[in-house]
């Protein structure tokens, strides 16, 4: 027991460590790699790493292609995984088995075994290159989700649905104002689960967008690397500064939302 919390500490600074790194890199106005640039003296902390990376991307907008992006991909995981997950939880269709099987081996596919065949579709018969869709529509259905959706509303009592049924209720009322309102852990934890994923994705917007315009914060910072900060005064602090503007809002979704997690946890263990 005593020696849980040093455990615990040295834990937490392993992990914390790297971005603690991050921020001071992005600060210093002269680049140290080295492990003595993660004590950096007063005088050497500046913010023009961030006016520096802002100037050469446009951290605005390339921050609101990312949130539409995100925000679309999580719009559609979030409809498409309720619905598919009720339809194979609750509702009784030949085949049923078959199609949550097949939802299953999907998963074991890597995405990037599927870039070439979406990328021809996405963009020579949608002719959906150059757009928020074409970014969009490969990550709308998230299997896992369907999954995490399902598993949740197999542990409602079948009885509520039963007694909603005799009212007259259609299956999309009962999904709405019967399942839905009972399964807001797993709303919460699909939103943050998915938003990881399209917020860092780069392979996929890297090859549908040429546009700069329309580029996420991940992509620009590629093309930066690439294309502009061989002439960059200090391209290692104005890097990193464009990390931790894309770090940002991963880190503050989990400090802002991990007491609803615990509480979650707490709950289904009493519950267990």
């Amino acid at each position: 027991m005593r020696w849980r919390f040093p455990a615990l500490l040295a834990g937490s600074f392993v992990f914390l460590f790297p971005f603690y790194y991050m921020l001071i890199g992005s600060l210093q106005a002269e680049p140290d790699p080295s492990v003595g640039g993660a004590f950096p003296a007063p005088g050497n902390l500046t913010g023009e790493n961030y006016a520096e990376i802002d100037a050469a991307i446009n951290l605005g907008r390339t921050l609101l292609n990312s949130g539409v992006f995100t925000g679309g991909v999580i719009l559609g995981t979030m409809v498409f995984g309720v619905l598919a997950g009720y339809a194979l939880a609750r509702l009784r269709f030949r085949g049923r088995g078959l199609v949550f099987s097949l939802m299953l081996l999907i998963q074991v596919i890597p995405f990037q075994l599927l870039t070439i065949p979406l990328y021809v579709l996405i963009v020579r018969s949608y002719g959906l290159a150059d757009s928020y869709l074409g970014m969009i529509v490969p990550f709308a259905i998230n299997s896992t989700a369907v999954f995490v959706f399902r598993q949740y509303f197999l542990q409602l009592p079948g009885e509520l649905f039963d007694a909603a049924r005799i009212d007259g209720a259609s299956e999309l009322s009962i999904l709405w104002r019967v399942a839905i309102p009972l399964v807001r852990p797993a709303l919460l934890t699909g939103v943050l689960l998915t938003f990881i994923g399209p917020w860092n994705e780069f392979l996929w917007p890297f090859l549908i967008t040429k546009n700069q315009e329309l580029q996420p914060l991940a992509v620009a910072l590629s093309n930066y690397l690439t294309t502009v900060s061989a002439r960059a005064a200090n391209p290692f602090g104005a890097v990193l500064a464009g990390a931790c503007v894309l770090a940002a809002p991963a880190v503050g979704l989990f400090v802002v939302f991990q007491r609803q997690f615990i509480s979650q946890g707490l709950e289904s263990g009493l519950k267990g």
